[in-house]
């Protein structure tokens, strides 16, 4: 399994072969000023029934989560699963964790019904 970045559909996908079978997606939202770095919006995670109950979206989140920190972006959480998982694991992203703003929102109801 791998999990891998598909910018072009706003989403990580956790990948078996060809299959894909979960998905963290996201809306960039960004930087408020030159200084500001763009903000990675989470607001859908989910692994395929089939794959449940083996901690997959957990690797998911992860992998997620480390892959934003390291491209230097920061993180809002408006999906229910990734809001757990940052509650349950604050170290390493906490200083990298933003409060969702109306554009925040705005954006990930945007990308939402364009994934539909």
């Amino acid at each position: 399994m791998e999990i891998v970045d598909n910018p072009a559909r706003g989403r990580f996908e956790l990948r078996q072969g060809d299959d894909v079978i979960g998905i963290a997606s996201y809306a960039v939202v960004p930087g408020d000023g030159p200084d500001a770095p763009d903000r990675v919006v989470f607001f859908h995670t989910e692994v395929r029934p089939d794959h449940e109950g083996q901690g997959l979206a957990g690797r998911l989140a992860s992998s997620a989560l480390e892959a934003t920190m390291a491209s230097g972006r920061s993180i809002v959480a408006l999906c229910p699963y990734i809001k757990t998982y940052l509650r349950r694991h604050p170290e390493p992203y906490a200083g990298s964790v933003l409060t969702p703003t109306s554009v925040d929102v705005e954006a990930a109801e945007r990308a939402a019904a364009a994934e539909r």
